[in-house]
């Protein structure tokens, strides 16, 4: 059986929601034989494309039915067969592929740069800038005092 790979990333907030960064991502782990989940394709099969509205998309219930689908995809993923997390550029900056990778990580699931499909080592992991997931994160929990820095960010 191939090894199966979720791939996560940015969507919203980027153009066509980076559906040809996924199908870029998705047919070069195809090619290479992995078995591959794309939420760009599971977004395709609810009828929603990359020319969707934000304002079609960015509703409470749409983020909780891609949030239950992709953590039941992620879940279905096996950590003793080497299946993983497959991570496209700018995952740092969104909460859904943060909430992803952390998810994959709990159940035991590899870690795998999704343009070269090679692991995330300790060492990759350790040059990463993790200052876009602190804010990433202090914006998620709600962090008023971010929330002000970012507006003064932005004014200036």
């Amino acid at each position: 059986m191939p090894r199966r790979f979720y791939l996560s990333g940015p969507m919203r907030g980027y153009p066509k929601f980076n559906f040809p960064a996924f199908d870029a991502a998705a047919n070069e782990g195809r090619k290479r034989g992995f078995g591959v989940m794309s939420p760009a394709d599971m977004d395709r099969e609810l009828g929603h494309t990359e020319n969707d509205s934000l304002e079609e998309i960015n509703t409470h219930e749409n983020q909780r039915r891609f949030a239950g689908r992709d953590c039941a995809a992620i879940l279905a993923l096996k950590a003793e067969n080497g299946d993983g997390i497959a991570l496209l550029p700018g995952w740092e900056k969104s909460t859904g592929a943060l909430a992803e990778l952390f998810l994959g990580r709990w159940v035991g699931l590899c870690v795998v740069d999704a343009e070269t499909w090679e692991p995330f080592t300790r060492a990759k992991m350790a040059r990463l800038c993790l200052t876009a997931v602190v804010h990433a994160l202090r914006k998620f929990v709600g962090d008023s005092e971010y929330e002000a820095y970012e507006e003064v960010r932005k004014s200036a």
